[in-house]
């Protein structure tokens, strides 16, 4: 995948896109221009990582009446897959769950050669029934208020973790999508803000929060003054746009985000293509999965950003349970049954 004039059609697209910007923006589009970060700006020292969730059919984490989660064995296995097949060695973690704790137990145990960016999942403090397509009815106060005080022990939990396991931990994330209108959990800004501000305080790695693109560049500037570096998510497919659109659409993404937030370190903490899809159709397929992970790890590779490909299996536990081609359901470079699809190719013919 190492192809010198598709690079070059990258960064020429990057240099086009920042030169688009007019009037106010332009000073700071003229910044974006220079888009490599130092290598100092990689997360654990690596641009290639990947979200891990180990959930495989008849398994799901909590969803308000307990979790069934993989097994000892079954995340070694996993483990060990990626350790094989893939050249990650750096992941990330949603919450501070069983499951999650386990991951950290099996990678310590087996000494294996990976770190992890640790997720604090944040629950619904503000109700956004109405802006959520999935929320059949408001939360109620007595919901909103248990939630905080959930938040509270998921972020107490996260900073032992985060201590526990200081050798393998390398940051932590606190919430992923909680700050857009569109989520069914979401927390406001200034909440959001109080927790970062703690964990801060409580651990030695860095600190930051994940969350959509659009919302970083429209909302994100108190927030990014607060966080160690910013965590964006990018979906081309999701807004509409196949794969000859793919590649260049997400760096008019980041470009966005760089303009509107000038001089802070960027991580791509999710950016994935779905490989079956009844909201996508054509344009979901595992060829086209290939060719966008491939590109998108080559040129962060080149400009010193990680990324954080979503994601490593399958989970059929997501999404729409009637709908069993659904997106939600396979974003994974390998299905929900551990086989390998067309995208690791990249990875086993080096």
């Amino acid at each position: 995948m190492k192809n010198g004039f598709r690079f070059l059609i990258l960064s020429l697209s990057f240099i086009i896109i920042s030169c688009s910007f007019s009037g106010e923006t332009e000073e700071k589009a003229e910044t974006v221009t220079h888009l490599t970060q130092t290598e100092d700006m990689l997360l654990g020292g690596v641009s290639e990582a990947v979200c891990y969730s180990g959930f495989r059919t008849g398994q799901y984490p909590d969803r308000g009446a307990g979790a069934i989660n993989p097994s000892y064995e079954e995340i070694l296995e996993d483990l060990q897959i990626l350790a094989e097949q893939t050249p990650f060695r750096l992941f990330r973690l949603y919450d501070c769950e069983e499951n999650s704790q386990m991951v950290l137990e099996v990678i310590r145990e087996h000494n294996l050669d990976f770190k992890v960016m640790q997720g604090i999942w944040l629950r619904a403090e503000i109700d956004s029934y109405g802006s959520c397509a999935w929320l059949t009815e408001p939360y109620s106060k007595e919901t909103l208020e248990q939630n905080k005080k959930l938040n509270d022990l998921e972020i107490a939990k996260g900073i032992e973790l985060a201590n526990e396991y200081s050798d393998i931990i390398v940051a932590v994330n606190v919430g992923n999508e909680a700050l857009v209108d569109w989520n069914d959990h979401r927390v406001s800004v200034d909440s959001v803000i109080t927790y970062v501000k703690r964990v801060q305080q409580s651990i030695e790695q860095p600190v930051t929060v994940a969350d959509n693109y659009k919302w970083w560049a429209d909302h994100g500037e108190e927030l990014a003054e607060v966080v160690d570096f910013v965590s964006i998510h990018t979906y081309p497919i999701w807004e509409g746009k196949d794969i000859d659109q793919g590649m260049s659409y997400t760096l008019e993404n980041i470009v966005e985000v760089m303009t509107a937030l000038p001089g802070k370190q960027i991580v791509i903490a999710e950016a994935g293509w779905a490989t079956i899809a009844t909201e996508f159709g054509a344009r979901a397929s595992q060829e086209k999965q290939k060719q966008y992970v491939g590109d998108l790890m080559d040129w962060s590779k080149q400009n010193n950003i990680t990324t954080f490909i979503f994601e490593a299996f399958d989970e059929d536990w997501k999404g729409d349970p009637s709908d069993p081609l659904g997106a939600e359901k396979h974003w994974g470079l390998y299905t929900v049954d551990r086989e390998p699809k067309k995208v690791i190719d990249i990875f086993t013919h080096h």
